[in-house]
C-alpha cells in the first residue's frame, strides 16, 4: 500500500470517483468520512459508471471524530491553499494518511489550526482562483509521494 486518501465530508460525486480510480491505479487506500454528499450505495455507484469501485480498498469513518480516535498516531499530512509548507517538501513515508477537505470549504479552521505543522499547498500562479480541484490535487500528492518513495 503506498498511501492512505482521507477525504473529510467530500461533496461531489465526481471527485470522490475520480478520486477512488486514483487509488485502485497508485495501491492507495481511500477513506471517506462522513457526512457524505452522495449516496454511495450499489445502485448509485453503477449509475456513476463506476465499475471498479468494489476493488477499490475502501473505509468510511462514521464521523472526523472517529477516524482521528482511531488513526491517532498514524503519521499524517493535512493539504490545504492554506497550508505554509509546500507539497513537495514534506517527506512522504510509506502508508502516510495524506488528509483533504471537502471541495466547497477544503478542511475546517479548527483541523488547520491544530494540525499547522502538517499542512501543505500546491502553489497556485493565478490570483484568479482559490483553490484546484479536489481530484486533480490528490492526483498530484499521491504521486509527488511514490516519486519520491521510488526514489529511496
Amino acid at each position: 500500500m503506498a498511501f492512505n486518501i482521507v477525504l473529510i465530508e467530500p461533496e461531489i460525486p465526481n471527485n470522490t470517483g475520480n478520486i477512488g480510480r486514483l487509488s485502485l491505479a497508485s495501491g492507495c487506500h481511500l477513506h471517506l468520512v462522513k457526512p457524505l454528499g452522495f449516496d454511495l450505495d450499489e445502485k448509485a455507484v453503477r449509475r456513476a459508471g463506476l465499475d471498479y469501485w468494489k476493488k477499490v480498498s475502501l473505509t468510511i469513518h462514521e464521523s472526523v471524530e472517529a477516524f482521528f480516535e482511531k488513526h491517532a498516531h498514524d503519521p499524517m499530512a493535512f493539504f490545504s491553499s492554506h497550508g505554509k509548507g509546500k507539497y513537495t517538501n514534506l517527506q512522504y513515508q510509506k502508508d502516510m494518511f495524506l488528509i483533504f477537505g471537502k471541495e466547497s470549504l477544503g478542511l475546517g479552521d479548527a483541523l488547520r489550526e491544530k494540525h499547522q505543522g502538517q499542512l501543505f499547498h500546491i502553489p497556485l500562479f493565478s490570483e484568479d482562483i482559490r483553490s484546484l480541484n479536489l481530484s486533480n490535487s490528490v492526483g498530484i500528492v499521491v504521486y509527488e509521494g511514490i516519486r519520491q518513495i521510488s526514489v529511496e
